[in-house]
C-alpha cells in the first residue's frame, strides 16, 4: 500500500513523526516484558545461591545473578537510547 498525504497517523502533516504512538507502545511493552522476564531469572537465580549446598554451585548462581543484573542494565541503557524522555525510569 502507498502512504497519501493524509491517509497515515504521522509524518510531517501532522506534526507527529512517521513511527507514531504505535510503535512507542510496542516498545515500552517489549521493554516491560523483557524487564519482568530478566526480573524472573533474576530471583531464581538468587534462590539457586541462597540454596546452594557448596562453593561450586554458589559461584555459578552467583555468576547468574551478575549475569542477570547485567542485562537489566543492558536493557535499561537501550530504553533510554530509544525513548529519551525516560532517562530518569
Amino acid at each position: 500500500m502507498i502512504s497519501t498525504p493524509g491517509s497515515h497517523s504521522g509524518g510531517p502533516e501532522t506534526g507527529r513523526p512517521a513511527n507514531g504512538p504505535t510503535i512507542d507502545t510496542d516498545l515500552r511493552l517489549l521493554f516491560h516484558r523483557l524487564n519482568n522476564q530478566l526480573g524472573i531469572i533474576l530471583a531464581h537465580a538468587e534462590l539457586l545461591e541462597a540454596k546452594s549446598a557448596d562453593d561450586t554451585n554458589r559461584a555459578r548462581a552467583a555468576q547468574l545473578v551478575s549475569s542477570a543484573l547485567d542485562a537489566m542494565g543492558t536493557a535499561k541503557s537501550i530504553r533510554q537510547i530509544t525513548e529519551p524522555g525516560l532517562a530518569g525510569s
